[in-house]
């Protein structure tokens, strides 16, 4: 056979095998959506405390992966992940609750489905993080349900169980089925009576999550369709106590995923029903997983690859993770996670872990938390939450699943620090990662033009970037000289970057260039030099220009200004009345809409006393 022909076969391979699946030749798929909890809260992963019998008894038939992992410690954008099969970091989605456009070619992959037949329902929430695409579903709400679909319909549904969610600890339950004094505590919490309430009443939440699960999983079969029907279960991110939701630990990314073939789909498996497997996969390989296993060609613009169906890829080597700003908290992190190893790189290391964010202080226990630091009653391990970051961590998972030994700076892992670093930074230049540009001027050109398309006309110098931003995060004071020569770079975000660099370092001889940065035609800029500056000594001219950015139109640009005003203390007091005109002018009637810059200037009005 001519390798022309060979090659004109391979290439309609897809084709043919789509269109040989008639709707009904392909399976039902059920996804079953824990929220904000982690492997170790359920018992097929090893905790004995745990009462998940329904999720266990699942496992003992199905596939469980040991490696599974969202692409970020939080909802919004982790969910943006498993709806597009691509990173939100080269989509502009990484910032909590953003509604930045995706280019056109995006699609929600159960648009796909539907196109093939399928009937698509979610049950019911949504949080995708981007405009809304609701074409995607036959049925979303609260009532959507499989059983809708036509007579012999394929069908793929999502029922999302939210009992789980961290709300469910942010009042004391008046009564509780697992025991507080016996709850099993990780060593970086105090052992105060709000976290072993807090942790006795979120295990009593995943056991009722567990209770759902399995109604769920009797429906399937009293409907004659569990031999027909491919299930997913999985949770939405980390969590969820301090320290695990919203932060870039196995905590916050290590999430347990289990599934189940039936007999006449287990070949579209690698691994054996009742097995368990090391294979790492992350959410961005979900939406080609499920194209894959019904049979749909995987469009080429998504990000992850497939680990189920006929399309399925050799393993990942890398799962990679991201931190933006977590509600009204700027920060900046990414991960990367091998069966071994997570490697982290906090790109603002000055800014610590427990920065406030007004929803995650609903925990009683994260408020004991503070108030034991600020007593000095915590042990060093308990008291870096609240204090700044390394530039870098290293954990050996496997011996320390608690991520509290950083071995960052132990001689002994430097080619595994090394190999993973190289690893983080190439794939922040290959995914053109659009999360270095701060939010104000992200969001101005996401107004214009998507910022994946942005990224890929010339515009953003990902390169420099990506190089100005660790020279900025490296601790090293080596680099301040390079930075200093780049606060008069051309391009605003790395002129933005080397401002951070000098906020990070403090070199005494970036007063003077730092000083035109004031007037800088980007206000992000102006807010970056006035942060260096102070913490440079100077106090007059940083907060005149804060007091201006505070009255911007542009909410980026005040939360900004907002979060730099909080490493001032008292030296803030002067703007308090800008403050309580921005909490006046924007009431928040409507929480889901998140005015997060009125959250955090009523974090600093607390702050300061006003």
């Amino acid at each position: 056979m001519k390798i022309e022909t060979l090659l004109s076969m391979l290439l309609l391979l897809p084709v043919l095998w789509s269109n040989a699946q008639a709707p009904a030749d392909r399976p039902n798929i059920l996804w079953i959506v824990s929220e904000d909890n982690n492997t170790s809260l359920i018992g097929c992963y090893g905790n004995d405390f745990a009462t998940t019998p329904n999720i266990d008894r699942f496992a003992k038939e199905s596939i469980l992966y040991k490696n599974a992992f969202s692409t970020a410690p939080v909802c919004a954008p982790s969910r943006n992940t498993l709806i597009t099969g691509m990173y939100p970091p080269s989509l502009g989605t990484e910032h909590m609750r953003s509604t930045n456009p995706v280019p056109s070619f995006v699609r929600f992959f159960p648009k796909y489905l539907r196109e093939a037949g399928y009937y698509t329902t979610n049950n019911a929430k949504k949080d995708y993080n981007t405009v809304d695409q609701t074409d995607a579903w036959d049925e979303s709400s609260n009532t959507a349900t499989y059983q809708n679909r036509k007579p012999g319909q394929p069908f793929f549904a999502v029922f999302n169980l939210n009992v789980s969610h961290e709300s469910a600890i942010h009042q004391p339950a008046a009564t509780l089925h697992h025991d507080p004094e016996k709850v099993p505590l990780p060593p970086y919490h105090p052992a105060t009576p709000e976290f072993k309430r807090d942790w006795a009443q979120y295990y009593d939440k995943v056991e009722e999550m567990d209770r759902q699960f399995g109604k769920l999983l009797t429906e399937l079969r009293e409907a004659g369709l569990a031999d027909n029907t491919i299930v997913f279960y999985y949770a939405d991110n980390g969590g969820v106590l301090g320290r695990s939701k919203r932060f870039m630990y196995e905590s916050g990314l290590h999430v347990p995923l289990v599934i189940h073939l039936p007999e006449k789909y287990a070949h579209l498996a690698r691994a054996q029903a009742g097995s368990q497997t090391d294979q790492l996969v992350t959410f961005v390989d979900f939406a080609p997983t499920l194209l894959s296993l019904a049979g749909i060609p995987i469009p080429d613009h998504m990000q992850g690859q497939a680990f189920l169906g006929l399309q399925q890829k050799p393993e990942r080597q890398y799962a990679y993770g991201f931190r933006g700003r977590m509600d009204e908290a700027i920060d900046l992190s990414r991960s990367v996670r091998d069966k071994k190893y997570r490697y982290t790189r906090n790109y603002l290391p000055h800014k610590p872990y427990g920065q406030h964010l007004e929803y995650l202080w609903k925990a009683p226990s994260i408020r004991s938390w503070e108030a034991e630091y600020k007593a000095g009653r915590l042990n060093e391990i308990q008291s870096r939450f609240w204090q700044p970051k390394p530039a870098e961590e290293l954990y050996d998972v496997d011996a320390d699943p608690d991520n509290i030994h950083n071995l960052a700076t132990d001689p002994r892992y430097a080619n595994e620090l090394a190999r993973l670093r190289k690893a983080n930074d190439q794939w922040l230049r290959e995914s053109k990662d659009v999360g270095f540009i701060p939010e104000a001027i992200l969001s101005r050109i996401a107004n214009q033009t998507p910022l994946y398309d942005f990224a890929r006309q010339g515009k953003y110098n990902v390169n420099r970037v990506i190089e100005t931003a660790t020279l900025a995060s490296s601790r090293n004071p080596a680099d301040a000289k390079e930075l200093v020569n780049r606060l008069n770079d051309p391009d605003p975000v790395v002129r933005y970057w080397a401002a951070m660099g000098c906020t990070v370092l403090k070199p005494g001889g970036a007063k003077k260039p730092l000083l035109p940065l004031l007037q800088d035609p980007e206000a992000a800029v102006q807010i970056a030099a006035a942060e260096a500056l102070y913490g440079l000594g100077q106090k007059e001219q940083p907060l005149a220009v804060l007091k201006n950015a505070l009255t911007s139109s542009s909410r980026p640009v005040r939360l900004q200004a907002l979060n730099a005003l909080q490493t001032f203390g008292k030296d803030a007091a002067p703007l308090a009345t800008i403050a309580r005109e921005i909490i006046a002018k924007t009431p928040m009637t409507n929480p889901v809409n998140d005015f997060y810059d009125v959250r955090a200037a009523q974090t600093l009005l607390d702050a300061i006393g006003n």
